[in-house]
């Protein structure tokens, strides 16, 4: 197997509607996104095909963002809130904790390596972000399986 076999055998691919599906966004909009090239994409005959990482490029240029004034509040965020940018590290983490926790099966022991499989597309230290997992109750740890949380709700 090639370096490229081996990349895409290891990529999930989404069609726009799959992706808009998993972001709760209108399939139009991703699809607009995709043509402007905000978010990379391979177009296959009348499909376009969205790497995963591309997905995570976008969500990690994008999240809490708010047009270029970093300042800029949406006319329901009350004034003595902060600012949309307050947080934006921690938010984007969480995002990206809750895009792991959502590929994952409810009710289903996942192994170490089988966790780590979902983690290693997104962050290097695989050991840490278990135990972020566990530490923010998303996951629980059971007789060292993994397993998503029934009771949490990932934030919309």
């Amino acid at each position: 197997m090639n370096y490229t076999e081996g990349i895409i055998r290891n990529t999930e691919f989404f069609t726009t509607a799959e992706l808009a599906d998993k972001l709760k966004m209108n399939v139009q909009v991703i699809t607009r996104k995709v043509q402007a090239g905000e978010i990379k994409a391979y177009k296959i005959g009348k499909e376009w095909r969205i790497p995963e990482p591309s997905v995570y490029e976008w969500l990690e240029a994008n999240v809490n963002s708010h047009g270029s004034d970093p300042t800029r509040r949406s006319p329901a965020t009350p004034r003595h809130a902060p600012p949309a940018n307050a947080g934006t590290h921690a938010e984007k983490r969480r995002h990206l904790l809750e895009y792991i926790l959502a590929q994952l099966e409810p009710n289903r022991l996942y192994t170490e390596k089988e966790l780590d499989r979902h983690i290693t597309r997104h962050f290097d230290d695989c050991s840490s972000v278990r135990r972020e997992l566990v530490e923010r109750r998303m996951m629980d740890l059971e007789n060292g399986l993994f397993r998503r949380r029934a009771g949490y709700r990932i934030a919309d």
